[in-house]
């Protein structure tokens, strides 16, 4: 399966770092009009990913009004370059797939595709990129075929950023290293005979842990500190703790020693992390209990939640025997790429978080988060140091507070000129401080 390459600007140009600023932000007021019209075309006629053939040919045409040469790639991408050839060489990507999902947002742009809908912002992310090439492409000098051969050639850095609904409109939100996770797709599959269910003795138990949240404004007074606690009910649902069932836990010792041997059951230890399986514990007794895949000699040895978290598969049938069935795993390599992780390179983030506080100022930069979501911005940084970061779309007032991925997902448009100024500030400023970047990395 191919790697969605979609819109990727290849910039080339010099500037001075005295007068990006004040230029870039008055630029992009002039033509908010123009990028939020592209947007809107965008929104009405989306495409699934691969398919993006109508939206490809929108995006060609709009760089070709700019003067810039075009070339397909990867099916439906779409490259540029801007800039006068010399080097530095600076890489700014957008994604241009929508997601099979009805729209129920109501407003004169909605989806005109049944079953189609730009629920992650895609079309807002190209549409940004397009501004920034306009803004590019007035300060540089345009050069034509200068990569022959493999879009990121010679490129030294390569930037994205997507929008987040959880963050004000125009705020941008950056974490260094490994930001968001691997991805890969399988079918665990276990056989087994007819069982049967246990008729239980007491009666159901509805363990529940709560947070005495004045220990947090205790332990802010001990440090002459105000503390608050704000528990994200609205965006994350409350985990309760895993507690096992006692009889449980012993059932599934007694079963284990008997199969696998008494010196393969070992105690387990208590861990601060949260598991959904405590959701069903609040409906019938359970136990859970962990399994091991340690083994150095297939290289299963690093930690879950890390780019190179790898699995022993013979758990799986191990797991399977336990319950006296047969298991077998299908790592569909074929069907779906392995996606590695999104690791941010820690020079970029930065420069990215200086560009960040010149541009928008120093409250409009924040921390950012993990996120257990694959990004095929992923497969870039295999070739070349990048970063990827969220830009807020939060704004009550314009509706803009649903999560991706949800028939009613609705962007503040006011954030398209931001992220336009923005990546063209990070491709201009990078020429110039790129060699000292270079110096410190």
């Amino acid at each position: 399966m191919a790697i969605p390459l979609l819109l990727l600007l290849l910039v080339l140009c010099s500037a001075s770092a005295d007068e990006y600023g004040d230029e870039l932000l008055r630029a992009r007021v002039g033509e908010r009009e123009w990028m939020v019209s592209v947007r809107r075309r965008i929104h009405a006629h989306p495409e699934l990913a691969f398919r993006e053939h109508r939206t490809a040919a929108l995006v060609r045409e709009e760089l070709e009004r700019l003067g810039l040469s075009t070339r397909a790639v990867a099916g439906t991408g779409v490259v540029a370059d801007v800039g006068s050839g010399a080097a530095p060489f600076v890489a700014l990507r957008a994604d241009m797939d929508a997601l099979p999902l009805q729209e129920l947002v109501e407003w004169e742009h909605k989806s005109k595709v049944d079953g189609v809908m730009h629920a992650c912002g895609h079309d807002v992310h190209t549409a940004m990129l397009l501004g920034a090439a306009k803004l590019l492409s007035s300060r540089c000098i345009s050069y034509d075929n200068l990569i022959s051969e493999g879009v990121l050639d010679g490129v030294e850095a390569i930037f994205a950023m997507h929008v987040d609904y959880r963050i004000p409109t125009g705020v941008i939100a950056a974490h260094p290293g490994p930001t968001q996770a691997a991805v890969c797709f399988f079918d665990a599959k276990i056989e087994g005979g007819l069982g049967y269910l246990c008729e239980l003795e007491k009666p159901l138990m509805l363990p529940l842990t709560s947070l005495n949240l004045e220990v947090v404004e205790g332990q802010a007074a001990v440090h002459r500190c105000k503390g608050a606690v704000d528990t994200k009910g609205e965006d994350y649902p409350m985990y309760p703790a895993v507690v096992n069932d006692e009889k449980l836990h012993r059932h599934v010792e007694d079963v284990s020693r008997r199969l696998l041997g008494p010196d393969e059951v070992e105690p387990g230890e208590k861990i601060m992390a949260g598991e959904d399986f405590a959701f069903y514990q609040q409906l019938i007794p359970g136990v859970m209990f962990g399994i091991g895949i340690r083994n150095e000699k297939v290289g299963s040895v690093h930690s879950a939640h890390n780019p190179y978290f790898f699995v022993d598969e013979d758990v799986v049938e191990g797991q399977a025997a336990v319950h006296r069935c047969k298991g077998a795993v299908d790592m569909k390599v074929e069907d779906y790429p392995m996606y590695p992780a999104v690791v941010n390179d820690e020079r970029l983030h930065r420069y990215l978080e200086d560009v960040g506080r010149g541009l928008l100022g120093p409250g409009k930069v924040r921390p950012g988060e993990k996120i257990m979501a694959g990004e095929d911005f992923a497969f870039y940084q295999q070739l070349v140091p990048g970063i990827m970061f969220g830009i807020g779309i939060r704004n009550e007032k314009a509706g803009s507070v649903y999560s991706v991925h949800t028939p009613y997902f609705f962007v503040d448009e006011d954030v398209i000129p931001v992220g336009a100024a923005l990546h063209a500030a990070i491709a201009e400023l990078y020429f110039i401080e790129g060699s000292s970047l270079n110096k410190d990395s």
